[in-house]
């Protein structure tokens, strides 16, 4: 049996735990500027776009920490995700008018993500409950007229959940030996 080093892998999955903090952190900063809405004037857009591209690499780093969990799921948050990002920018830049909120597939995504946490063992399972609580809060934006009565209830969860998760990857990153165990027991092993 050989063994795996964190260069056969490509970059160590601490690493890329990091840069997806801090894209992560990059989301929160731009977003929340974002949402102080048009009085930004161009830079409401500049946010945006810092946004939406920093969560795109969130999204492209958690498919690649988490596909040794379970790869289909992986790939299954990561469309959720970008599926999310597309809708939102459509309609940002008015491209394109849609019946249902882009918050809606970051519900679904984060209860994916939720669920690939708390199956990891490289990250804590408190992490993975609080995510996955937070996507409850964004599908709430299923119903137009439930989010309406919610907010700004209803996106706490989500913050809290995404912003716990934000930081323990700054700090900690993951249990490096964990995700590597992880890895070699979802690759086949050939004869």
């Amino acid at each position: 049996m050989t063994t795996t080093t964190d260069r056969s892998l490509g970059a160590s999955p601490q690493m890329r735990a990091r840069i997806a903090g801090v894209f992560y952190l990059l989301t929160f900063v731009a977003g929340g500027l974002a949402l102080r809405g048009r009085s930004l004037g161009p830079y409401f857009y500049v946010a945006n776009l810092i946004a939406t591209t920093a969560y795109v690499g969130v999204t492209l780093l958690f498919y690649g920490l988490f596909k040794p969990v379970n790869r289909g799921l992986s790939l299954l948050a990561a469309l959720f995700s970008l599926a999310g990002l597309v809708v939102g920018t459509l309609g940002l830049l008015r491209l394109a008018s849609f019946p249902i909120n882009n918050l809606v597939f970051f519900g679904f995504y984060c209860l994916l993500i939720g669920y690939l946490i708390f199956e990891s063992t490289f990250l804590p399972r408190t992490l993975g409950v609080l995510m996955a609580i937070g996507g409850l809060g964004w599908l709430t934006f299923l119903s137009p007229s439930l989010a309406k009565v919610l907010t700004p209830y209803n996106m706490l969860p989500g913050i809290i959940g995404e912003g716990a998760l934000t930081l323990w990857l700054l700090v900690f990153g993951v249990n490096v030996q964990r995700w590597i165990d992880r890895s070699h027991a979802a690759k086949p092993v050939l004869a």
